[in-house]
């Protein structure tokens, strides 16, 4: 465990901390949160490689530093309700748990729903509902949302998604641009919403009735 913890606080310092990644509430929860638990025990000795790795049913979790810019873009104090789309093995969960006061993450495959259900349960995070079905669609009966996290890659911004937006509110999306992807901003502004740039990222697809 000793040596999980200090792989964790070098991954925290050279691949975040040196990479941009400024918010200290961001830092303190990525170095907080035991990647290596959401993964297969076979893959436990790269949980703080720089790079995204297989977690099955074809999904990955994701590079550390794709997380922490995602919770980091969302801009977090911690009073806020925040949607995440692909709960996939549960980490970002468990990140974006200690950044909010709730979370609500919406899986697609049962199987990767029902094992982050029983690693976030174990890890005592409690502030965290898994359900299963189209996070493309978002879930409007517990919208507004302050802040939605999407793990996919979307053809464009799921419009059922930015419905869900509560007024000032952040979505964080990978859109689809050519033969890559670009992690984009988008920000409710009364009738409008504003647009920025991250940068360019790698994502599964958005499977779902707004995304392919």
């Amino acid at each position: 465990m000793t040596a999980f913890a200090d792989r964790r606080a070098r991954m925290v310092e050279r691949q975040l901390r040196r990479r941009g990644i400024a918010n200290e509430r961001v830092l303190a929860a990525m170095g907080a949160v035991p990647r290596e638990a959401f993964l297969p025990a076979s893959l436990r000795h790269r949980a703080y490689a720089d790079s995204a790795l297989p977690i099955g049913e074809g999904q990955t979790i994701s590079q550390p530093w794709i997380v922490a810019a995602i919770c980091q873009a969302l801009e977090l104090h911690g009073e806020e309700r925040v949607l995440e789309v692909g709960t996939g093995s549960g980490y970002s969960a468990a990140v974006l748990a200690r950044l909010a006061a709730e979370v609500v993450s919406v899986e697609r495959q049962e199987s990767l729903a029902a094992t982050a259900r029983l690693t976030l349960t174990e890890l005592a995070v409690e502030n965290v509902e898994v359900r299963l079905g189209d996070g493309s669609r978002g879930v409007p009966e517990r919208a507004p949302f302050d802040g939605i996290a999407v793990h996919a890659a979307a053809p464009a911004p799921p419009p059922a998604l930015l419905s869900q937006l509560a007024e000032g509110g952040r979505l964080v999306v990978p859109i689809a641009a050519g033969e890559a992807e670009m992690l984009t901003v988008l920000r409710r502004r009364g009738d409008g919403v504003e647009s920025e740039t991250i940068g360019p990222c790698r994502f599964v697809p958005l499977i779902g009735e707004e995304g392919y």
